[in-house]
């Protein structure tokens, strides 16, 4: 039993970018819808109600597309809001904390794990709390990098402002004596090759993409959802400039991507009272 709907996957902007690369690694045969909300990048400075908000506009514009599955191609998103909207809509659903935190248990020598991620995935707690639950023993470090998404949005990553930023984000979990380091937003593993040099070969990097693609493929397969095979036709949608996104995604990604159509913001929705006190 075969599903040739696509998948749809979303992000802050440019950061999807990566997961889509494993996405076409992992599950070659499955056509993509993307959006980018590159008009409201970066998310790491917003509220759980702001969040909750744009992920369900942009959760309802991939269902209009048909899509079978939703990935939730952002760390912000995946900690604030994906449990929010699973209670909203049917469609199965796919975020990159569980999957990150279980790599990363499952790498540490020494039972210290670093994060760095947006300032909302470090206040909402999400990794700690599910690293901790995995195993109660492991230290978790977590340290917040504004920065960083801005400067892969204006194509800023190989700069002298984005490494002393780097370094200045690095030093104290370099300090903490961590041996692996959660790459907690999707923006960062452009920065990948200069986290390394910082940090040192002794530190292993984890990107929650790879092991959340390797679970959709697994859980999309008992389900009879994955698509029959053959070349997969891929779909880009922004909320910003569409010409940006495509000069800048050009640069940052290996694959050979169809132009960016824009799209105009969908009005808000009353989401459930699940959401509790969104702030």
């Amino acid at each position: 039993m075969n599903d040739n709907r696509p998948l749809g996957l979303f992000d802050s902007g440019l950061g999807g970018l990566t997961v889509f690369e494993q996405v076409v690694r992992i599950l070659p045969a499955e056509p993509v819808v993307y959006f980018g909300d590159t008009a409201n990048v970066p998310y790491g400075g917003r509220t759980v109600k702001e969040l909750v908000e744009l992920g369900d506009r942009i959760v309802r514009f991939l269902l209009d597309r048909k899509v079978k599955a939703v990935i939730f191609a952002c760390n912000t998103s995946s900690s604030v809001s994906i449990h929010i909207l699973r209670q909203k809509y049917p469609v199965p659903m796919f975020g990159l904390v569980e999957p990150g935190a279980r790599m990363a248990v499952g790498v540490t020598k020494v039972k210290r794990i670093g994060i760095l991620a947006t300032e909302a995935t470090v206040r909402s707690g999400s990794y700690p709390a599910a690293i901790t639950a995995l195993d109660p023993e492991v230290r978790v470090f977590s340290q917040a990098a504004p920065l960083l998404v801005p400067f892969v949005e204006t194509g800023k990553v190989e700069t002298p402002e984005a490494a002393a930023a780097l370094q200045e984000y690095l030093e104290p979990l370099k300090a903490a004596g961590i041996d692996t380091l959660i790459l907690g937003c999707t923006h960062y593993p452009f920065f990948a090759p200069a986290i390394s040099r910082i940090l040192g070969p002794e530190v292993t990097l984890v990107d929650p993409a790879v092991a959340m693609v390797r679970e959709v493929k697994e859980e999309l397969g008992k389900r009879g959802m994955l698509a029959s095979g053959g070349r997969p036709r891929h779909e880009f949608y922004v909320s910003g400039n569409p010409h940006e996104f495509d000069l800048l995604a050009k640069r940052l990604s290996p694959w050979q991507l169809p132009p960016a159509v824009q799209v105009k913001e969908q009005p808000a929705q009353t989401v459930i009272a699940a959401a509790g006190d969104l702030r």
